[in-house]
């Protein structure tokens, strides 16, 4: 079989190797299809760390940092019964960098309790970015445990794929107005197609037009201190941080005397995978709208380099190809 490893900064190789065997608690993937995590994939392949303090080793782990997967299970390792073979998973958790395997590759073996059982009937790029779709539903399940989800009038800010579906997910856990925040056209243009109620680049004027004075909620998916300082400045209630911060923002006596409140990110769980994938199942959230190019895996280089470039938001790659 193949796989891809990077062996060095913007050093991906495309390497013929041995099927591996699943261990106990897994089971043998053939990957149909595995999206990018751009900030991830961006980040191993310049050898600059995701997370401030952490380091980036080479050569990485083979098939890392691939983890948004979807394929059907061709083998049963010991100790696994939720899954037969034939069955078509997604993965909604990642496994993290010490595996003897990340998902870029034709075969993975994968821990069963980290795949969910999937429609036949959703194409790959409809499924793939599982694992996505159940980070940023721990964002909104806790906005749902502070009741600052139903009927509230809500901002997000970042259009990326993250920000994609988290305009989705506001509509579909009950938000009355959802408004979208970015400064690129092309990205507020496609929160408009997803059928937000107004999509805005993040300058006061065109906000307060846009929103009619502060909303109730904000939800931050850029990661950006400009971005968080922005939509703090525009709400009333709570904002939530979904992005990865790198830079600390400023939170003075404006956010105090206005009551704005700040929500930290939650832990990744199954059951928020689970609540997204019933949103998937039943048409309220679409995962294909991140998925803009879709290329061989043995093309690895080239689809970073269209991410790296912002031609991309993500990229499906298809190990088979």
């Amino acid at each position: 079989m193949k796989q891809l490893q990077i062996v060095g900064p913007n050093q991906p190789e495309w390497q013929d190797v041995d099927m591996p065997q699943p261990g106990t608690g897994e089971v043998l993937l053939k990957v149909d299809a595995v999206t990018t995590c751009p900030h991830w994939d961006l980040h191993m392949m310049s050898g600059e760390p995701m997370f401030p303090g952490a380091r980036v080793e080479y050569p990485l782990t083979p098939g890392q940092p691939g983890h948004e997967i979807v394929g059907s299970v061709v083998e049963v390792g010991p100790g696994v019964h939720d899954f037969g073979v034939g069955a078509r998973v997604a993965a909604w958790r990642d496994r993290g960098a010490k595996v003897r395997l990340g998902g870029y590759a034709q075969y993975v073996p994968f821990a069963a309790d980290c795949l969910l059982e999937v429609s036949t009937d959703l194409a790959p790029q409809s499924i793939a970015s599982l694992e996505l779709a159940m980070c940023v539903q721990v964002t909104f399940d806790r906005l749902q445990n502070f009741d600052l989800l139903q009927g509230k009038r809500i901002a997000v800010g970042g259009m990326g794929p993250a920000g994609l579906l988290a305009v989705q997910m506001a509509r579909a856990w009950g938000a009355e107005t959802v408004i979208a925040v970015d400064p690129v056209a092309d990205r507020r243009e496609r929160a408009l197609a997803l059928g937000v109620d107004a999509a805005v680049e993040p300058k006061d004027g065109a906000f307060a037009d846009a929103a009619g004075g502060p909303v109730d909620v904000a939800v931050d998916c850029a990661g950006a201190k400009s971005s968080v300082e922005f939509l703090m400045g525009h709400t009333r209630g709570a904002v939530a941080l979904f992005g990865v911060l790198r830079d600390d923002v400023a939170y003075g006596w404006q956010q105090w005397r206005s009551g704005v409140d700040i929500l930290g990110y939650g832990s990744h769980n199954r059951d928020a995978a689970e609540r997204a994938l019933a949103l998937i199942e039943d048409g309220r959230l679409d995962l294909s709208c991140v998925v803009t190019h879709e290329l061989p895996l043995r093309d690895y280089a080239a689809g970073v380099e269209l991410l790296r470039t912002q031609q991309a938001l993500k990229v499906c790659f298809l190990p088979h190809a």
